[in-house]
């Protein structure tokens, strides 16, 4: 027992985040980001790790655990 202080603030603080909205300045997050509004990144084939995967033509590969991570 004794969460009632702790429950009462997170409830509080999740109502506050719910029903109040944040001012948010979107093109400063933008420049912080280095995000350009006419820059998209493509994926390519050489951007894809598991593009020389061994066991590609395995159907029990998306069970496997990698173990270089």
């Amino acid at each position: 027992m004794g969460r009632g202080r702790a429950k009462a603030k997170q409830t509080k603080v999740a109502r506050e985040l719910k029903y109040n909205s944040p001012n948010m300045d979107l093109d400063r997050l933008k420049a912080d980001l280095g995000v350009n509004g006419s820059t998209t990144r493509s994926t390519t084939e050489g951007d894809d790790p598991n593009a020389d995967d061994e066991y590609d033509d395995d159907e029990y590969s998306a069970y496997l655990v990698d173990d270089d991570d």
